[in-house]
């Protein structure tokens, strides 16, 4: 199969003295050793602060103020989306730390007499919690919805599978080649990822069958002649796109009409935790995702509730009571007794009573 040729479009050159040194910035990026993923961010941060400033005719950095970012902030936070919802806290914070380092690079490099961002202040993030967690029910689900007779349904299986097992972030994952599969050892090799870090990650017997079944029926047909060893290839014989690995996922998991959404991200949040309510100890599902500060990490011991749900059964007065009436039915049980719940019986105090009472009690 031919591969498809993109054409790709020229760059624009730089119009104003801002735009030039933001490309100056982005350039001692990649010398830096950048991803070109962290780039393309900082492209599209400071690319829209830019913007913003021709609308207020501002085309110089020394013009640029303290004051011209307070009110940038300001706008960050009254603007809206094209479905009318706003920013969210975390969302303008990304868009001002790369001014921030921007502005710091400008100083440093005498492009700019003094830092104009060294004191604006960003706004404070709450810790929040995924939105969204499937249980192993509700994932077995989303998998059993993929027709495995066609490459295409084999191959979405498959990603779905590695996902789970492993956890991988959507960009390691399109960036798996075939020498990174190490399955007679239970391995995967991630190189470059998120921090430009390499790392083996553990793969369950269950993805490695489907990733070897995948390998043997299915990705050949989608293979070109000028194959680059990428795992998972389109239809078309190309690697994935970020966007189209995204909607594919999202796709499966709306298929399966559980009430939840989400994409890739949601089945790495549920790997791990599922795997810290199964006992795993937090320092290796931290290893697992290639978290650098275990404070990453440490969210699914928020997420994972089921030995907060256990304690609270065991401890609380009112579930107390729950326990003490189904242990007075099985005793009554024991004695050849059928047990009635009408009214207000008092058989939900049972440690109250020196013997059943008649009234509940009748003889099988």
């Amino acid at each position: 199969m031919a591969r498809l040729t993109r054409v790709l479009k020229a760059k624009p050159c730089p119009k104003t003295t801002l735009e030039f040194l933001m490309h100056e910035h982005l350039n001692a990026l990649r010398v830096r050793n950048y991803s070109e993923y962290t780039v393309r961010n900082r492209l599209v941060h400071i690319g829209f602060f830019i913007t913003w400033l021709k609308h207020i005719e501002i085309v110089e950095p020394a013009q640029v103020t303290r004051i011209v970012l307070e009110s940038y902030q300001r706008h960050l936070f009254h603007y809206r989306k094209r479905n009318g919802d706003p920013l969210s806290f975390r969302s303008q914070h990304a868009y001002l730390v790369p001014l921030r380092m921007w502005f710091r690079w400008m100083t440093r490099e005498d492009r700019i007499p003094h830092n104009p961002a060294s004191e604006l202040e960003l706004p404070r993030l709450g810790r929040s919690l995924p939105k969204s967690i499937l249980s192993a029910r509700e994932v077995e689900r989303i998998l059993q919805l993929c027709d495995v007779t066609t490459a295409n349904g084999l191959r979405d299986r498959t990603m779905l599978e590695v996902f789970y097992s492993s956890g991988l972030r959507r960009m390691e994952l399109l960036g798996l080649k075939l020498y990174d599969l190490a399955l007679d050892r239970g391995l995967i090799m991630v190189r470059q990822g998120k921090g430009k870090k390499d790392r083996y990650v553990p793969v369950g017997k269950r993805a490695i069958g489907w990733l070897e079944r995948y390998l043997r029926e299915a990705r050949s047909r989608n293979a070109t002649d000028t194959d680059e060893m990428t795992v998972f290839l389109t239809a078309q014989g190309e690697p994935f796109s970020r966007d189209h690995l995204s909607y594919m996922v999202k796709a499966r998991i709306d298929a399966a009409k559980l009430g939840k959404t989400g994409s890739c991200h949601l089945l790495r949040h549920t790997m791990a935790t599922l795997m810290h309510e199964g006992g795993a100890d937090i320092r290796y599902i931290q290893q697992m995702l290639g978290h650098e500060d275990i404070k990453s990490t440490q969210i699914y011991t928020h997420v994972a509730l089921r030995g907060l749900q256990q304690v609270h059964a065991a401890t609380h007065p009112a579930e107390a009571t729950s326990r003490e009436a189904r242990d007075f039915a099985q005793y009554a049980a024991s004695r050849g007794f059928a047990v009635t719940a009408e009214g207000d019986s008092p058989l939900l105090q049972p440690d109250l009573l020196p013997f059943p009472p008649p009234d509940t009690l009748k003889t099988r």
